[in-house]
């Protein structure tokens, strides 16, 4: 199986709902959430892969580097390669049930580990969405990270609770769901949370937190005074929040201020290797990658998961070949061109 196979069977498992784009850059399928779009015109989904193609790469082969390193360590972890699998659900309204829940949540761990990296787990509309994810981290031996919505404070240290108990290597909130209309028409109330209530949950675990769904510096510094691992920038992949700016465009900034002090991860518009090394570049500690996984799963499942991974594991090497970058841990923004 190789990578154009599984985007065709991809293609079949999701139609209507994913068209499986040659570039999936949110044009076709602007408006159509629940599906797999962004919300309103699209605008947010399509400015994040529009702020990474600004960003063009700098050609260097005059240089010592003869083998680029993309292994990092992140939170206890190993990682061949500096990119995670983003927490998605709604298998069955959003992606059109030919995969279930935890069919999902199984493969992507499973994908994710056979790759060298980790996979993410989400919370969502329907109760057990969550669990699913708990179950197949506690089945690999805690070998995941299970992101929470913003639900009432109780709720969210319930569910940190059941993270602690899989043994999962951190956990999270993706503060950016807060107006999902999903979760309300289902009964799950989200909203924003306030910084002392945000304190709070940081404080009753002793699992890395992180917070996911920054897009501002000073919100990203108010999660580094609270106690906050690690920060996602996101736009929640332009589902929430029409006309907000890309990732890339965002994050040099709050990288320019916190680098090195909290752990900055990006989220949005990722497709290629290349796209990753900007990135980084860009500040970003790692990346995560949301829609192509879902590609990856219904295509192939966990070995389609791992083809994706190769794929951008071996793009990710050969652009830090021909750019000079000896490790993906210190990459220099002097290889883009802007």
């Amino acid at each position: 199986m190789n990578w154009q196979e599984v985007r065709k069977i991809a293609r079949d498992k999701l139609k209507p709902y994913c068209r499986v784009c040659p570039i999936c850059n949110g044009v076709a399928c602007a408006g159509e959430v629940p599906g797999m779009g962004g919300v309103g015109t699209g605008a947010s989904f399509k400015a994040n892969l529009e702020a990474l193609g600004k960003y063009k790469l700098n050609l260097s082969t005059i240089h010592e580097v003869r083998n680029s390193d993309t292994s990092l360590e992140l939170f206890g972890e190993k990682l061949s390669l500096p990119v995670m699998a983003a927490p998605i659900t709604g298998t069955t309204y959003n992606m059109g049930g030919a995969i279930t829940e935890d069919v999902y949540c199984n493969e992507v761990i499973a994908g994710s580990l056979m790759a060298g990296t980790i996979g993410w787990t989400g919370d969502g509309a329907d109760p057990l969405m969550y669990g699913s994810g708990i179950e197949t981290i506690k089945r690999n031996n805690g070998k995941g990270i299970p992101i929470i919505k913003p639900r009432a404070q109780e709720e969210i240290i319930k569910r940190i609770k059941l993270a602690e108990e899989a043994s999962a290597i951190a956990v999270g909130m993706d503060i950016d769901g807060a107006g999902l209309i999903t979760m309300a028409l289902k009964g799950q109330p989200v909203s924003p949370k306030s910084p002392k209530e945000i304190e709070e949950i940081v404080k009753s675990t002793k699992l890395p937190f992180i917070l996911k769904g920054i897009m501002t510096l000073r919100e990203a510094e108010i999660a580094y005074d609270i106690g906050v691992s690690a920060i996602v920038v996101s736009n929640h992949g332009g589902r929430i929040l029409d006309h907000t700016p890309g990732v890339a465009e965002v994050l040099p900034e709050i990288a320019d201020k916190l680098k090195g002090k909290i752990k900055i991860i990006a989220d949005g518009g990722v497709r290629t290797g290349v796209d990753v090394l900007k990135l980084l570049a860009l500040g970003a500690d790692a990346v995560l990658i949301g829609r192509p996984i879902v590609i990856a799963i219904f295509g192939g499942g966990r070995e389609g998961l791992k083809i994706y991974f190769d794929n951008i594991k071996n793009e990710l090497k050969q652009a830090m070949l021909l750019t000079g970058v000896e490790n993906v841990r210190n990459v220099s923004r002097s290889i883009l061109r802007f």
